[in-house]
């Protein structure tokens, strides 16, 4: 049976919006309610570990989410992090062994009638089951190796690197 260990770091899936400037803070992690309301049946625990825009995450806040991946007794790791600063954070985790490790987020905020968040974290947790151990990227209804993806942001959308 899964064992799931998720870090949520911030970024838009938590984003609380006020009004219709786009004014934001980053609010409590939204998984476990969603994982709730989806009635899983696997063990998980959440530990918050920032609520940052991943803009805003420097080398300090990396380190940070890679220490805590290396040291969870958990084989699979779920990191719920911002879009625009995902697969830089992905790069740090790439000498981390025999864990499957998976990086998600949502391009809208998980409270918005029209978010990605829970395609994205379905799409991210059935991968974990069925990949081998190393670091992927779920988006857009595709899992990506960790070192072959970017973010297109003039799509919108997460794809494979160009070789």
């Amino acid at each position: 049976m899964l064992n799931l260990q998720i870090f949520t770091t911030g970024g838009t899936i938590d984003k609380v919006y006020f009004d219709a400037l786009s004014e934001y803070q980053i609010g409590d992690p939204v998984i476990g309610a969603m994982l709730e309301q989806m009635n899983v049946g696997f063990e998980y625990q959440v530990s918050e570990l920032m609520r940052l825009d991943s803009l805003d995450m420097n080398d300090d806040h990396r380190r940070q989410i890679k220490q805590a991946v290396a040291s969870a007794e958990a084989a699979h790791i779920l990191i719920l992090h911002g879009t625009d600063g995902m697969v830089e954070t992905a790069s740090w985790l790439g000498d981390i062994d025999n864990k499957t490790i998976l990086l998600t987020g949502a391009l809208q905020p998980a409270a918005f009638a029209n978010t990605d968040a829970v395609f994205n974290v379905g799409c991210a947790i059935g991968a974990l089951q069925s990949r081998d151990a190393g670091v992927y990227i779920a988006m857009n209804g595709q899992v990506f190796a960790a070192d072959q993806v970017v973010k297109n942001r003039a799509e919108n959308r997460f794809e494979t690197a160009s070789q």
